[in-house]
C-alpha cells in the first residue's frame, strides 16, 4: 500500500510542476530575470508551496508517525553554518545556469527533454562526488 501511495504523490507533485509551469525552463529564467523581462508567476506558486509547508510541518511537528503509520523523521538541525549558505548558493546557481530544479529537473527528463536530462546527470554527479568527500573527510577526522 505505501508504494502504491508513494507513486499516487509522486505522480500529484509532478502534475503540479507541469501545471505551474515549474517544468520551462524559459518560465524559470524569467522568473529569475529580476532586471530585464522579470516573470512573476511562479512567485504565486512558491508562495502556495510555502503556506502548505508551513502548516504541514507546523503539524507534523505534533506527531511522532506520518498518516501511513511509518516513523516521522524531521530535520533537527537550527543553525545556518557555512556548509549550508554554500549548498544553498551551488543550488540556487544550478538552477540559475540551467532553468531547472531537482524536481522540475526529472519531470522534464520523463517528458523526454534533454537538456533536463543533462541536467539530472549532472546533479547525479553532483550528489556522488558530495557524498565521496563525505565519507573521505569523515575518515579523516575519525583517524586523526
Amino acid at each position: 500500500m505505501h508504494r502504491i501511495t508513494e507513486f499516487f504523490v509522486g505522480l500529484l507533485f509532478g502534475l503540479g510542476l507541469l501545471l505551474s509551469g515549474m517544468t520551462d525552463p524559459g518560465k524559470v529564467l524569467g522568473f529569475l530575470d529580476l532586471f530585464g523581462t522579470w516573470d512573476p508567476s511562479l512567485a504565486f506558486v512558491m508562495g502556495g508551496a510555502i503556506a502548505v509547508g508551513f502548516f504541514a510541518f507546523a503539524l507534523a511537528r505534533k506527531r511522532t508517525t506520518n498518516f501511513l503509520g511509518g516513523a516521522l523523521h524531521l530535520p533537527k538541525a537550527t543553525q545556518i553554518d557555512r556548509r549550508l549558505v554554500l549548498g544553498g548558493l551551488t543550488f540556487g546557481a544550478g538552477w540559475g545556469l540551467a532553468g531547472f530544479c531537482p524536481g522540475p529537473g526529472i519531470v522534464s527528463m520523463a517528458s523526454g527533454e534533454v537538456k533536463a536530462a543533462v541536467f539530472v546527470a549532472a546533479m547525479v554527479v553532483g550528489m556522488a562526488v558530495y557524498e565521496w568527500a563525505e565519507r573521505r573527510t569523515s575518515r579523516r577526522h575519525s583517524a586523526g
